[in-house]
Parts: structure tokens; C-alpha cells; sequence
């Protein structure tokens, strides 16, 4: 049976872990444990699903917890997925919100269509700025 749990007090080896059975682990500092460590304590918002004493998913969520709520992660160990954990996180992750509050993520190039199929649209003005390149 999967529990959930709120809160940032996560082991970072599991979190690691999860990152790196996943293919999130391509592009997040999983090699950098300070790193990692840091993405946890800095969320605003963690949701986070388990199978036992086993952490198999995560939704990382920095928020003003009325407007906006940008999902920077959402990850399910693959053999848990396509059991519902990934919906009921965001699920879950919309409760802890205001009921207006707006969610927005980019999503891993292997995730475009759950996301549409839970019932997210496809936004096309994403902007970003990568490490390294400046404002001109």
C-alpha cells in the first residue's frame, strides 16, 4: 500500500536514488549531494509517496501557495509507475494549495503525454535561461 507524506524532512541518498532510477538523474545534480540537499530544504512544497520505509515518488513544488505553483519535479521510481502515484502527488500537491492556484512545470521529454492525458495543456511561451549564458 502507497502512503503519502507533506514535508521537506527527507533522506537525501533516497531522493538520490529515486532521481537516479528515473530519468530525471539526466538532468538534475544527482552527483552533487550539497545540491540535492538544497533543492529539498528550498521547496516550498514536497509531496511525497512511499511503499513501505521505500521512497517511490516525489513532487517538488516551489510556490507562493496562492497564485502560482511551479512543479520542478514529479518523479515515480518505474515500477511504480502507472499505478495513479504520479496523479495522486499532483493530486496531493493542488490540495496543499489555495483552490486558484495556477501549476506549471516543463515537463521530461518521456512525460508530454501524461501530462496531457491528467489533464495539463501545453503551454508555448516557456522561456529559460541555462547556467552559463547570459542576459544580453
Amino acid at each position: 500500500m502507497i502512503t503519502y507524506r507533506l514535508g521537506n524532512d527527507l533522506d537525501v541518498d533516497q531522493v538520490i536514488a529515486l532521481y537516479q532510477s528515473s530519468t530525471l538523474a539526466d538532468r538534475r545534480p544527482v552527483k552533487d549531494r550539497a545540491r540535492i540537499e538544497q533543492m529539498i530544504a528550498g521547496a516550498s512544497l514536497i509531496v511525497s509517496a512511499w511503499d513501505g520505509e521505500r521512497l517511490v515518488g516525489l513532487a517538488r513544488t516551489l510556490t507562493d501557495f496562492s497564485y502560482v505553483a511551479y512543479v520542478a519535479d514529479l518523479v515515480v521510481c518505474p515500477d511504480h509507475q502507472r499505478q495513479g502515484i504520479g496523479r495522486e502527488l499532483l493530486k496531493r500537491t493542488r490540495q496543499a494549495l489555495h483552490p486558484e492556484t495556477m501549476l506549471v512545470l516543463l515537463s521530461a521529454p518521456q512525460a508530454n503525454q501524461f501530462y496531457q492525458r491528467v489533464g495539463f495543456d501545453h503551454h508555448p511561451r516557456a522561456w529559460r535561461l541555462l547556467p552559463g549564458e547570459e542576459l544580453k
